[in-house]
């Protein structure tokens, strides 16, 4: 399978779109977009993919994360700088976490017992925002600089939002991962943006 393409590389962006879109929602109203949250989530716990696009489930998963993805690279001024900010942090987090396997070692057995969580009470359970929330919170959490998420203290200050918002913080690191074992790069991000920009355009119009 081709990993290093344009396309690729374009899903998982807006996958990392997706997840910070997510945890604005979250942050903001206190709730999230259904559909949006379980094909992020379900990016989290699935480690094996026949091709990209199947981390997801199917492109209509990724809807958001595509709009979002849209909003933010047309025009020169920033569409949405808070969902910007949390984007650039979770590439920043993904790639200081590369050099850490002690860190890697225990998000994959977080993740091994979310499978199995999941799989029991099914994925979008409380127990299984619980679990991933811990896992962010003890891995991804303990890396320079932390995302600081703005929004209502009334919804942040309540556990399991913020366990649906960690969630979706390991999500868009999920995410930033695939985007760099697809060949993505900073310098591709800047050099290629009119190439990724009518990759969106092109993928909307498939959903």
């Amino acid at each position: 399978m081709q990993l290093n393409t344009v396309t690729n590389q374009t899903i998982a962006l807006a996958g990392i779109a997706q997840a910070a879109a997510l945890v604005q929602q979250l942050a903001t109203t206190g709730t999230a977009d259904p559909t949006a949250l379980e094909a992020s989530i379900g990016s989290v716990l699935k480690i094996d993919s026949d091709n990209v696009i199947d981390v997801y489930g199917s492109l209509d998963g990724l809807k958001l994360g595509l709009q979002q993805l849209n909003e933010q690279m047309t025009g020169y001024k920033i569409a949405n700088p808070e969902q910007a900010r949390y984007s650039a942090s979770l590439v920043f987090l993904e790639n200081q976490l590369a050099s850490r396997k002690d860190l890697l070692k225990s998000i994959q057995t977080g993740i091994t017992r979310a499978q199995a969580q999941s799989e029991h009470f099914g994925l979008l359970h409380e127990n299984v925002f619980a679990n991933l929330g811990e896992i962010y919170q003890t891995t991804i959490s303990t890396l320079q600089p932390r995302i600081m998420v703005n929004g209502e203290q009334a919804h942040l200050s309540r556990p399991e939002i913020a366990n649906k918002i960690r969630a979706c913080l390991l999500a868009g690191i999920r995410s930033a991962i695939l985007w760099k074992q697809c060949g993505g790069a900073r310098w591709k991000f800047l050099f290629y943006r009119k190439k990724i920009q009518a990759e969106v355009q092109s993928l909307l119009k498939q959903l």
